[in-house]
Parts: C-alpha cells; structure tokens; sequence
C-alpha cells in the first residue's frame, strides 16, 4: 500500500522539524532530510521517523537526491 500523498504533505523530520523529499518509491523508497543529510527508511510504506535509525548520506547521495 503507498503512503497517502496527505500523509506525505505533513510529515516532517522529528530532529529539525523541516520538510522531507521523497526519494524512490514511496513503498520502498526513503524520506530525505537535505538540511542534515539523514535519510529515513519506509518499510511496508510505513515511515521508519526515528532519529536514532536515520542515517547519513554521502555527498554523492545527496547530490543525487537533490537532483
């Protein structure tokens, strides 16, 4: 099941309250922070927004991302 676009529209990062990308598909993609180069995954199209699991992407990530 993907995720609501509504849904997407509200989420936020829990660090820095700001706005996430959508990178990849939104079943099976990640929830990308560009401000503090975290990525989130999505599991089973649920938002996996946990500080402790985010990880930090590359600067060859991010320009890809940001693309």
């Amino acid at each position: 099941m993907p995720l609501d676009a509504a849904l997407l529209d509200i989420l936020v990062c829990p660090i820095d309250r700001g706005t996430l990308l959508l990178v990849g598909g939104d079943t099976d993609g990640i929830l990308y922070n560009p401000r503090l180069r975290k990525a989130y995954r999505i599991e089973d199209s649920i938002p996996v927004l946990l500080p402790d699991e985010a990880r930090d992407v590359s600067d060859e990530e991010h320009q890809r991302f940001t693309a």
